[in-house]
């Protein structure tokens, strides 16, 4: 399940393409003599150099204390509030992490546990910013259950421009914090709802690390 490439598998053909749009512009550019190709080609490089980028893998290392809850998304914290209606079926603490195309898209399990429920939702693509994403975007939401039988949950959220939710788990799986289960292509959002007791250890305007920023504790 956990792809530890230096790049996300699923990002390969899209560097194909970019770098074979590339390597053809440049070879017609410099065959022809053509500066009117190369402004173009120099233009398809800099969309490859994104792509690769866009697509990295980096290792992470969570932290040692296993009742921490780390961050599913590199991002920027928009939202930490009790909210009544959420995928638990109960009041809960929701953090809300807003990434940009050019953090990581790569996803991490928030905690250790089995995966209890998975529901996919086709939805609209607004701004992932928006308050209303949570409930009327494409989404996919993740519940997890602790040893303890504590359960949390974690939702995918497509952006303005994200059009494809990936996620790697099924019901039954076991997934360890810190450890890959998912991404979304191209600016999206993920949230977290945790049990109401947990006090959140970050504030809007945080930026996160997946995998190593830590958004609360259990137990």
């Amino acid at each position: 399940m956990d792809n530890n490439g230096i790049i996300a598998r699923e990002g390969y053909p899209y560097i194909a393409y970019s770098l074979g749009l590339t390597l053809l512009l440049v070879i017609s550019a410099w065959n022809l003599h053509s500066v009117v190709l190369a402004v173009p080609a120099a233009i398809s490089l800099l969309l490859a150099i994104f792509v690769i980028s866009f697509f990295r893998n980096p290792e992470r290392t969570p932290p040692a204390d296993a009742g921490l809850v780390v961050a599913p998304a590199d991002g920027t914290v928009i939202v930490v509030q009790r909210v009544p209606e959420t995928p638990l079926g109960c009041e809960a603490l929701k953090i809300s992490i807003f990434m940009s195309v050019f953090n990581v898209h790569v996803n991490r399990a928030p905690f250790d546990g089995t995966v209890v429920d998975i529901s996919y939702h086709p939805g609209k693509f607004l701004d992932a910013r928006d308050g209303r994403a949570s409930s009327e975007n494409e989404r996919n939401g993740v519940v997890l259950e602790t040893a303890n039988g504590i359960r949390i949950a974690f939702v995918q959220i497509a952006g303005l421009i994200a059009r494809r939710i990936i996620c790697y788990p099924k019901v039954g799986d076991v997934l360890e914090r810190g450890k890959r289960y998912g991404l979304i292509r191209f600016g999206s959002r993920v949230d977290v709802y945790l049990p109401v007791d947990v006090e959140p250890l970050v504030k809007p305007g945080d930026t996160t690390t997946a995998g190593v920023t830590v958004l609360g504790r259990i137990g």
